[in-house]
Order: structure tokens, then sequence, then C-alpha cells
């Protein structure tokens, strides 16, 4: 089934190919300059620092939604080992095998493709299975340190969890940069906080991924208008789940990082930032959310930390 009219005009108005040049391959995080990165340093005031991954485990958030997104199945290769000869130093090693967007993790620009392209026009069959992404791998992404805006939605509403199948509009948007007495600027990190991740910390995986609460197919724009970085989220669809439009399948996927370039995270647990920035009346920080920079993969775990 072709994208509907109404998909095709809001991704005219957000597009973002040749903004950075034709040989881009970073899109929105061309926003987070020296300045901004200065500017965001200095919403450090006590240097609490709240990690915002989920751990990674063999009973992770995955439920088998999407095929193939295993959770980590994680070996032990080598205990307590002399290498070099009786009496010497032992080692211990491990290893790992797991999907790449298992946990807290960021979507590379790669992720999605529509209507046979990627980000800046690019092809989509330029990602193969042995060449992997050729262009916007998540190793192209660059550092995401940058001043980070929660934008706690269900907090703003009175809620302490968005009800599974709201949709996030700009207005909800708006609202939670007015609760939150802060502005989104150029270069930020916009963090929603919808409260979903609390259905999976409560043991219930198949209740977390559907139905959920997620981004409307109106919010890029109002990203793209405020020139935001990247966007992260509590949720394991992202955007809402199921969908607003009847058969449009993960639009807010292809605005972002297919029109945009713009890269988008996905389980971030948000809880014990909520309770710091209401405590505190601040809900603006500095963030660290730096991409493993796996060559050619379309997404990567993240272990993002907030500083306060």
């Amino acid at each position: 089934m072709a994208l509907p009219a109404e998909f095709h005009e809001i991704a005219k108005r957000v597009n973002n190919w040749g903004r950075w040049g034709a040989d881009d391959e970073t899109g929105t995080l061309n926003l987070i300059t020296d300045a901004v990165v200065r500017a965001a340093a200095a919403e450090v005031r006590t240097g609490r620092r709240i990690p915002l991954a989920l751990p990674l485990k063999e009973d992770g958030v995955q439920a088998g939604l999407i095929p193939g997104r295993i959770n980590p199945l994680h070996t032990m290769v080598r205990i307590n080992q002399e290498l070099f000869g009786p009496g010497t130093v032992a080692c211990s090693d491990d290893s790992v095998t797991m999907g790449l967007q298992a946990g807290t993790h960021w979507d590379a620009l790669t992720h999605v493709s529509h209507s046979g392209r990627i980000y800046n026009g690019r092809p989509a069959d330029s990602i193969t299975a042995h060449g992997r992404a050729e262009f916007s791998g998540i190793d192209k992404a660059a550092p995401v340190v940058s001043r980070g805006v929660l934008l706690d939605v269900a907090r703003a509403k009175g809620l302490d969890r968005l009800p599974g199948g709201h949709a996030v509009t700009p207005e909800d948007l708006a609202e939670a940069e007015e609760f939150g007495g802060t502005t989104v600027r150029a270069g930020d990190v916009a963090l929603v906080r919808t409260g979903q991740i609390q259905v999976y910390l409560a043991g219930d995986k198949h209740g977390y991924g559907f139905p959920s609460p997620g981004l409307s197919v109106r919010t890029p724009e109002w990203f793209h208008a405020r020139d935001v970085a990247a966007v992260a989220n509590d949720t394991l669809t992202f955007e809402v789940f199921p969908p607003e439009i009847e058969n449009l399948w993960l639009p807010v996927h292809a605005l972002h990082l297919v029109e945009m370039g713009m890269h988008q995270g996905q389980n971030w647990n948000l809880e014990e930032l909520s309770t710091a920035c209401a405590e505190t009346g601040r809900y603006a920080f500095l963030l660290s959310a730096m991409p493993e920079p796996f060559v050619g993969a379309v997404g990567t775990p993240v272990a993002p930390v907030a500083v306060l």
C-alpha cells in the first residue's frame, strides 16, 4: 500500500536533504555545535548523574514482536584461565550475541527507508547483507553530548503513565515544555516521557509493547521547527502503537530518520530522571549518550547519562 498524501505533505515540510551538503551522513546531529555543548555544560549544578539505560540481560525487553531482535545471549568463554602458564595472572572473558536495538538504543538513519530512499536521497539498496549500511551507519553519527530536555508529558498531565494508544501531540509537547519551565533550543536532545517503561519494569513485556503511547505523526514538524538534534523516549515502538492512521506503519520513524536525518532512541528509562527533575524543578541537563560505533550498523546500544 502506497504511503498516503498526508505523509508526503509532512515529509516535504520537514525534509533536510542537502541542508548540510550532498555528502552529509550525520543529519541533525550537525546541530550539536561547540557552542551548544558549552551551553549544555552550564546546566550542571550538582553533578548528580542519572543513568537512563535498561540492564542488558537475557530476559530483557524484547518479547518477540520484532523477529530477530533478540535479547542478549551472554556466554562466558574463559573463566580464571592462566593464559601464560601455571601461577600466572588468570583471565576471564565473555561474549554476547544480541540485536543491536534490543535494549536502550539509538536508531541509525538507515534503520528505515521509504520509497526506495534513505536519508539525503541515497538509495535504500545501499544497505546490503555483507556491506551493511554503506552510508549513514551508526558509526557515522557525531558525538551525542548536548543539552538534554525532559518533556515529561505524563507528569504534565498529572498522570503516572499515559494510557496505551495515546498519541503524543505537538500540543502535549508544548504543555510539557511549559510544565518544565524550559524551552527546547536548537541542538537539544529531547527526551519524551510517557511512563510506559513502568509496564516493562513491572514484568509485563507484552503489555509494554502493545498497546503503547508514543509520538504522533504530527510531532516531527514540532521538532523540526525547533531544530532538535535527536529525540528519545521510554517506549518500545517510539511512536504510538497501533498507529493513529490505519495501515500507516512507522510514519514517525520514516519522517525522522529518512526525511529529517534525526536519530531517535527507544527503551530509555526516564523514571529516576522524572523524579529528580520534579524535585529540583529543573528539566534541562547535560546529556551524554554516545552511540557504540558498530561500523555499518543500523542501530546501536547506548548507556545514556543525564548530569544535573
